[in-house]
């Protein structure tokens, strides 16, 4: 295992590392209701009518009527690609759910109203609990990278995966069509459907059907279980994904809504995690118990027969893919860097084209009546004696300067930012922990602002300072593209849900930029810095947490 230094430890290893998963009570009801429902109706249909065998021709055969017998090579490569890349998206996907380990059908995200937690934790009442508190330890035998507040690193490994679990899809999908082989998954007849009962049926009373020869055909159920997850699971972890980008969100609000919101289909996306993992593990099971040396022979080598060599190779494949979780967690703790940099430039042409299109400017909607009743606080509250001495004074010595690349620096108390504009709109707060909440922001617009300093043509990025620290210490501070602060709905907040700016959400001042990720957001403004590039700040990569765990520099998805 990594062995980390002191301020890592404490943040990645903590003593409680209890992980528990508590489901609503209604919620297994309705599993109990699922399961137990169509199990006890095998059972009857059996009692009363007997056991019948599934009939399978005519369903799926492939050899006889002409169409690509066998399994042909784009499939045999296809299936281990997908094999590969798909435990690493749910290993990456694990590790980025416990940093929220909370699941919601609300984009409220109130405690109390998950459905599934991954937490022994109740949100304390007595004191302050930030989503940072709540994150839990996970052990990266299980997820990638693993251990405990790690979602840079945990996104950059899933969106670098999904890129070629993507991508073997679409070659699957276009070769299935092209080489005729589409009718292995694709049902053809209504008639499959009471098939795929009837075989249903005698799985579940353990009279188990003959098998068709999986060399040219599946059973009913097969096709059904195959068709299902090709082509409605795997669209649906791509569309659900999507649904959980700010951007699109706020450019196009109605989108997440088709899944319930934001939060709905973040719980979409986890269900189809436990899809995968359930169809796994039934999958493996049948080709071992249906006959393993032939099934083997099947995928690994092409043939039909019953030699040992598509098991041996096989079994190999599966030491490859576990020798693949090792090299991932030592490139995710040794060179995290270098997955920084990889996600950033397969994921950068298309933030880039984002960021350009007026088409992602923000366009959601919400009106007071959408508040929130909770909102999690984030990050580490400033510790500073400056900063506690303008808490005691109620910030009226306060003063925020903007300076840098700028033709007329300025130098503002609170209250003559507050004279200068109102501006104030509702938004939908996305972090990348996974939480959610709405509530009415008031300041002045990030555009009123630049027009007051007059840019130089040369300054590209804005430095927003903070009076807080990162994570491992460190002044807190991220970068915006000049872009991106001049979009709508971007402004200096200094007003939540028509009062003064809470402690904890970041008084005096805080960022809101509607199109990105909450850690964007720098809380606690202390000075504003107009720069020609990132690159000149801290390490060089945008802000402490793109520095120091290795986040998003562009997060709109």
């Amino acid at each position: 295992m990594f062995v980390f230094d002191e301020a890592h430890r404490k943040v990645h290893v903590p003593e409680d590392r209890r992980l528990v998963a508590i489901l609503r009570r209604r919620y297994i009801i309705w599993i109990l209701i699922f399961v137990a429902v169509p199990i006890a109706l095998a059972w009857l249909q059996v009692f009363l009518f007997g056991s019948h065998s599934a009939p399978v021709a005519g369903i799926t055969a492939s050899g006889p009527n002409g169409v690509g017998r066998g399994f042909p090579v784009w499939i045999r490569w296809t299936h281990f690609a997908n094999l590969f890349f798909l435990f690493l998206i749910m290993r990456s996907g694990i590790s980025i759910l416990m940093d929220h380990p909370r699941l919601y059908w609300n984009n409220n995200c109130t405690p109390g109203s998950d459905w599934l937690r991954f937490t022994p934790i109740d949100v304390p009442k007595d004191r302050m609990w930030t989503a940072k508190d709540d994150a839990r330890y996970i052990s990266p035998l299980i997820a990638l990278p693993g251990y405990r507040h790690t979602p840079g690193m945990g996104r950059s490994w899933h969106f670098v995966t999904d890129y070629g679990f993507i991508l073997v899809g679409i070659i699957y999908v276009a070769m299935l069509f092209v080489s005729g082989q589409w009718p292995r998954l694709v049902p053809t007849s209504w008639a499959i459907i009471p098939y795929a009962w009837q075989t249903f049926v005698q799985y579940a009373t353990l009279h188990f059907p003959t098998e068709p020869n999986g060399f040219y055909a599946y059973n009913a159920l097969q096709q059904l279980s195959y068709f299902g997850v090709v082509f409605i699971m795997a669209p649906a972890s791509v569309l659900t994904g999507i649904a959980m980008s700010p951007a699109i969100d706020n450019a196009f609000p109605w989108y997440p809504r088709i899944f319930g919101g934001r939060q709905g289909a973040r719980s979409i996306h986890f269900l189809l995690l436990c899809g995968y993992f359930a169809f796994t593990i039934v999958h493996v099971s049948l080709v071992f118990s249906t006959g393993a040396l032939r099934n083997f022979n099947h995928i690994v080598l092409g043939t039909d027969d019953t030699r040992s060599l598509g098991l041996i190779l096989g079994c190999a494949g599966l030491v490859i893919v576990f020798v693949s979780w090792i090299i991932a967690y030592v490139v995710a703790w040794k060179y995290p860097r270098f997955i920084q940099r990889l996600h950033r430039l397969l994921i950068f042409p298309l933030e880039r084209w984002m960021r350009s299109s007026a088409r992602f400017d923000p366009a959601e909607r919400y009106t007071r009546d959408d508040v929130s009743p909770y909102f999690w606080a984030n990050g580490k509250m400033p510790v500073s004696d400056e900063w506690k001495r303008l808490v005691a004074d109620d910030f009226r010595a306060y003063r925020l300067r903007v300076s840098g690349c700028v033709g007329t620096p300025i130098d503002l108390s609170l209250a003559e930012i507050r004279s200068l504009a109102h501006d104030q709109h509702v938004s939908l707060h996305h972090c990348i922990q996974g939480w959610s909440g709405i509530a009415q922001w008031g300041g002045i617009s990030m555009q009123r602002l630049i027009a007051l300093v007059k840019p130089w043509p040369s300054a590209r990025v804005v430095e927003f300072i903070s009076y807080g620290e990162g994570t491992f210490g460190g002044v807190y501070y991220d970068t915006q593209r000049i872009e991106d602060v001049m979009k709508p709905e971007c402004l200096l907040a200094y007003e939540m849900n028509d009062a003064a700016l809470p402690l904890a959400h970041g008084a005096p001042l805080r960022l809101r930029v509607e199109n990105q990720l909450g850690f964007k957001m720098v809380k606690w403004i202390r000075e504003i810095r107009f720069v020609e590039s990132e690159k000149l700040l801290g390490q060089g990569h945008g802000g402490v947490n793109e520095d120091q765990e290795y986040f998003d520099l562009l997060p709109y998805i």
